[in-house]
């Protein structure tokens, strides 16, 4: 998937998003399971945004997205910081030749717009093979009920000044999936109209169970799961599950 110009309305869009919590909860998991703040691989990093907190709370970054769109917008955010975070072009499911991290994580479910089961195991093994010995993998995605319910209480809108959409929700052809297509209309200020923009997006998730396998098959130890950023075992009615696994250290 490539995300083209909604690469360039992705922050605007995504104003109301809890970003300090994804760092609170990184720092909490770090010093948890023994780790300073260390060299972390930010993977699906997209316009940089988690990177830039990061690096702002003194981690080691590197940021990695398919979208070259996304990565453009990251480097100009990060050179307007005054920081030097280098960012690359990668699949992430076929990492290669990006040396060692004593952490990798996949924010913001951005492990749910994988379409296929080999697709996450391939993921997980190309996180293992980038993983010093002991080194921990933080993901988070979409719980069960977000995908069966929420996302199913649509379509969402927006009326803003500058930019609306309308952002309806179908289920997929594979289990667990959701199909997404959204249609923005974007202020154009230097004629004053608007411009249509549509997109198509799809996520897919699975249940904690198979997650903890492929977790598992790829030589990972769970270490730590949560809901919400909230501690303890998640709920029937959670929507974001959050997984910490650790490499082993032989």
């Amino acid at each position: 998937m490539t995300y083209q110009r909604f690469a360039y309305l992705y922050d605007t869009l995504m104003e109301d998003v809890p970003y300090d919590r994804w760092v609170e909860w990184i720092i909490h998991s770090t010093d948890k399971h023994g780790f300073g703040k260390k060299k972390i691989m930010d993977l699906a990093c997209g316009t940089g945004e988690l990177s830039v907190r990061l690096a702002k709370a003194g981690f080691d970054v590197t940021g990695i997205d398919l979208s070259e769109d996304m990565l453009a917008v990251a480097h100009t955010k990060a050179d307007g910081n005054g920081l030097s975070i280098p960012f690359y072009h990668q699949d992430m499911t076929e990492l290669t030749s990006l040396g060692q991290f004593e952490m990798i994580g996949i924010f913001c479910d951005s492990l749910n717009y994988l379409p296929e089961t080999t697709d996450v195991e391939k993921t997980f093994a190309g996180v293992f093979q980038h993983l010093e010995p002991g080194g921990l993998f933080l993901f988070d995605v979409h719980s069960l009920y977000k995908m069966e319910v929420i996302f199913q209480e649509g379509p969402f809108t927006l009326t803003d000044e500058n930019i609306s959409y309308i952002w309806e929700c179908f289920q997929g052809e594979y289990p667990l999936s959701v199909e997404h297509e959204l249609t923005f209309f974007v202020l154009d200020e230097e004629t004053g109209q608007y411009d249509r923009v549509e997109e198509y997006h799809f996520q897919r998730t699975y249940e904690i169970e198979k997650y903890i396998q492929m977790l598992n098959a790829a030589g990972f130890e769970l270490v730590d799961i949560m809901a919400d950023f909230k501690p303890g075992e998640p709920g029937p009615e959670a929507e974001r599950i959050l997984f910490t696994a650790r490499k082993g250290l032989s």
